[in-house]
Parts: C-alpha cells; structure tokens; sequence
C-alpha cells in the first residue's frame, strides 16, 4: 500500500512514464541515475511497478496495462480482459444491471464489468489489493460505475443488485475475499500453491453456490479442472478457452438453462453444447485426426464433435478423434495422418530422415514420452514439416504421424 501511494503522486506518475519501457537488463543502470533526484523507494516502486504493467500487457492489452496498478498476485491470478469481457457482455445478455464482484482482486472483473455498462459493487478483504482495485477503477475513468470496498465477502449483503459474481481464491497465495483462509484448512493442495479441492477454496465453494442461490443471476469462476460430479444440479457448467488454452470454468446460475454444459472458445465466441450424447465408439485410424479443444475436453463434449465430423476415437480413453473424411469444425484441429506406426524412435527418425522433415511438432495424449525428449533422439534435419503424435491406438503405444488439415 506504500509503494502503491508514492505512485500515485504526482512525481510517481511522472516517475512511471518516465520508467514505462525499462528493459530488464537496463534497470540496474536506470535506477542508479534516477536516485539522483528521486528517493530510492519511491525508484524501486516505480521500476517495480513498469515490470508489472509489461507482464500484465498480455492479459490487458498494453493501453490499459500502461495505466493500471498491479501486483506480483494480481498479474499472475487476474483473468484475461477477453475471457472477462465475454463473461461480462454474457451477464449484460441476461439483463443484469448491477453485480457484486466478490473476491475482486485487483479489479479487472470489475472493469469488464463496468464497460459493459453494468454497476459493481467490488469486494476484497485485503487491504492492499483493495486500494489497487480502486487505483485501477480511477485510473480507466470507471470510478462513477465501481465501488471498491474493503471487506470478507462473506459478510457482505447482496441483496440490493441484480448479480453476483465470486471468484474465489485456489492460491495459497492469495488473499481471497473471506477470513477463513484456504491455506488454514490444509490438504487439497498442490505442491505449487494451486488448491484443487473446490471446498478449500477462499471461501468455499458451498458457500458461493448458496451466494449464487440468493441472487437473481449468478457467475462463479472456478477451476476448469473441477470434478463434473460437484457441479450443482441447478447450475451451468460452462468451460472458455482463448486461443486455444482452457482458462477457467464458470458455473451459470439464473440463465434458464440449469444442468447444461457448453464449451466456449475465444476468440468468437464460438459456443458447443452437450447434448449428453453417448461415448463415442473407438474405431481404426482414418485419414483424418481431430484434437478437440482443451475447453471441448473438459466439458466432456468430445462425443458432440465426433457426431459433427462423422468420427470415433482411436482409443476408449485417449481424447482423440478420428474421421475418414475431412469436415472442419472450430472445435477441434484437424490433421491429415500420413503414417501410423507402432511406438519405435528408430523407426521414427528413419522416417522423418526419408521425408525431409526438419520442422517436427511433437504432440502427445496418452504417452509419458516428452515431446523435447523426443526431438533430441530423432534430430530433424531437412526443408520440411510434419506433426507426430505420441498416443495410444486399441490400448498399444503408437505414432500417428501427418501434418495440418
């Protein structure tokens, strides 16, 4: 909170323009000549600061991460501005008007929030990350539309807006938005800090789906890992991808639509919806492979796209598709398979030799083989391209060898 007001200063804001495209490398030289006139802690904030807007950059865009505030927790745990606009226009679409953002962080849900014209009320308990979700709202000229207040969410009343929004903490590092904290109850935790037991979150999840009951409309961000049998029966279940990389689950309360899943992908959006199909059946290998999106995957919505393109698994557990023809669908990436070999480096690299191949991509489902590791022992040397896939066919280890659709 003391870095965050020098920075708000008039010399700090001169400061951070002024630092704005620091390289890495250059910031020894660069803070030893600014200490000259400036306090070294005000110096050290600022670079610290011009760090962080770099990184936040990719989530952000750079106009806005070129205005906003930022911490380590906060750039790393905040969601990307196009995953939050989609979730935002989504709560517009539902008529909500007003929404408490509890477990706010540093406010970028809010932000979306507010540009689509909806008014937050944005709640986190930490006091630090409290005053940088308020910095950020000024900072974007959403004040007018964004109340920042410092509180456990789970004493604050809801009742006067429309809908609720939580996300909660899955970090050990991270405040949260209740005083009971995550790392307090112990287990469900990965070695990293991520917390997969979705009743060790900060707050629990029991308590978000009863604060999503309460309301109107409800969105609550979860991890897209989280088990399909803890999904509520009156929720939606929806999971987003961005470009390709899965970034979260949402479960939807209010929609109309209690028990649905969907798989959403960004850019687009482009929406998938189960229709609780069967399995598919496995079947030999086509001509064609299709790799579902990793949002597809964990909506369990693999049979919808291999009734789209007339396909079946190559295996009963590997989560590929496999066609005879070739039907492009924005929820899978197709790929001309070429050669189908039993698993056998030697093989391989003889192959790739005969092709020419020295641009391998190398993916893998289903095989503990690494894809670098592989790379090293076959060496591609050559003009041309190909994509190799480490798999399982009928339960034996194989590669499936081709290139894109």
């Amino acid at each position: 909170m003391n870095d965050l007001a020098l920075l708000l200063t008039p010399e700090g804001r001169a400061l951070l323009d002024e630092v704005r495209d620091t390289a890495p490398a250059d910031e020894l030289a660069v803070a030893t000549r600014l200490r000259r006139d400036h306090p070294a802690e005000l110096v050290s904030a600022a670079l610290g600061q011009a760090r962080l807007r770099q990184r936040a950059a990719a989530k952000f865009g750079a106009a806005d991460a070129g205005r906003m505030f930022f911490t380590p927790n906060g750039v790393e745990q905040s969601t990307r501005t196009t995953v939050a606009t989609y979730r935002a226009e989504r709560l517009g679409s539902l008529g909500v008007t007003s929404v408490a953002d509890l477990c706010c962080g540093i406010g970028g849900d809010a932000i979306a929030l507010a540009r689509a014209g909806i008014r937050v009320l944005a709640v986190d308990r930490d006091p630090a990350t409290a005053a940088v979700a308020r910095a950020n709202a000024e900072a974007l000229g959403l004040g007018g539309l964004i109340e920042v207040r410092e509180a456990d969410v789970t004493e604050v009343d809801t009742a006067g807006y429309d809908g609720v929004f939580v996300d909660p903490a899955r970090r050990g590092g991270r405040a949260g938005g209740a005083a009971r904290s995550a790392s307090a109850r112990g287990g469900g935790r990965a070695a990293g800090g991520r917390i997969f037991d979705p009743e060790a979150y900060s707050p629990p999840l029991s308590w978000a789906v009863e604060a999503a009951r309460r309301a109107p409309h409800a969105a609550l961000k979860v991890a897209p890992g989280i088990p399909h049998e803890v999904v509520p029966a009156d929720a939606e279940a929806e999971w987003i991808s961005d470009g390709g990389d899965v970034k979260e689950a949402v479960l939807w309360f209010g929609t109309g639509t209690p028990g649905a899943v969907r798989a959403t992908l960004l850019p687009g959006p482009r929406t998938l919806l189960g229709r609780k199909l069967p399995d598919p059946p496995a079947r030999p290998v086509g001509r064609y492979l299709y790799e579902p999106d990793g949002a597809v995957i964990r909506a369990h919505l693999v049979a919808e796209v291999a009734e789209e393109v007339g396909g079946g698994l190559i295996d009963p557990t590997i989560a590929y598709v496999t066609a005879d023809a070739l039907r492009p669908t924005p929820y899978t990436s197709a790929y001309e398979i070429t050669d189908q070999l039993p698993f056998n480096v030697k093989k391989l690299k003889a192959l790739l030799r005969e092709r020419g191949v020295g641009t391998l991509t190398v993916k893998k489902r289903g095989s503990a083989v690494e894809p670098e590791e592989l790379r090293k022992k076959v060496k591609p040397q050559g003009p041309n391209a190909a994509t190799v896939f480490l798999t399982r066919v009928a339960g034996a280890p194989t590669m499936l060898v081709g290139r894109p659709a």
